[in-house]
């Protein structure tokens, strides 16, 4: 007998609405896995894409502000970089996916302003600017799918060790424990029933 449950039709049906308790609330965690993984997908495509972009524009400034190093010296290329405004700043916030907490980062693009003269720099220096100022909003989105990815990995996880555990532990136990008392209750009604038979078979003899 598991666990010592006590062969009863109460007990059979408590444990028959667990089971299907247990049955719902799988059904339902393996459909939160299922949108977690196609999600984390989705952003993984999104991620993915936006390395490339970020790479590309790299290699892009590099080339540039080695261009501009080139024909303007290392010491202008620092003197004029420190006159650069700081970047902008951002709210962090947050969203939900499926009860799952992700960051949001929201944030306003503004035009790159700078402090010094354009006759003081060459295109060079002008296009690394550029492109380094548009990085950092390139830099913000991966942040934020990179740390949502990381959460919803997280999630998925936790949610198929409980779906796990349901599916591979509590409704087997369940379902055997049903089974169990059925059997019982099966047999008690067979003997009782040939018993009723006995009885009434010794009063008709009589």
């Amino acid at each position: 007998m598991s666990n010592r449950v006590i062969p009863t039709k109460a007990n059979l049906l408590n444990l028959k609405d667990q089971v299907a308790f247990a049955q719902k609330g799988y059904e339902l965690l393996d459909k939160k896995r299922t949108v977690l993984i196609q999600e984390m997908m989705r952003l993984n495509g999104v991620a993915k894409d936006l390395q490339g972009e970020i790479h590309k524009m790299i290699e892009q400034s590099y080339g540039s502000l080695i261009d501009a190093t080139i024909v303007m010296g290392s010491e202008n290329v620092e003197g004029l970089s420190q006159s650069m405004a700081l970047e902008p700043g951002f709210d962090l916030q947050s969203r939900s996916v499926m009860g799952v907490e992700v960051p949001k980062i929201n944030y306003k693009k503004r035009p790159l302003k700078t402090e010094y003269s354009f006759h003081q720099s060459t295109a060079a220096f002008d296009q690394a600017s550029l492109d380094f100022n548009q990085l950092l909003y390139y830099i913000y989105q991966l942040a934020e799918i990179e740390t949502s990815v990381f959460r919803i990995a997280q999630e998925i996880k936790q949610t198929a060790k409980r779906a796990n555990a349901l599916d591979k532990i509590q409704i087997p136990k369940f379902t055997e424990n049903i089974k169990m008392i059925e059997d019982v209750l099966a047999e008690k009604e067979r003997e009782d029933f040939f018993r009723l038979k006995k009885v009434k078979k010794k009063r008709e003899d009589k």
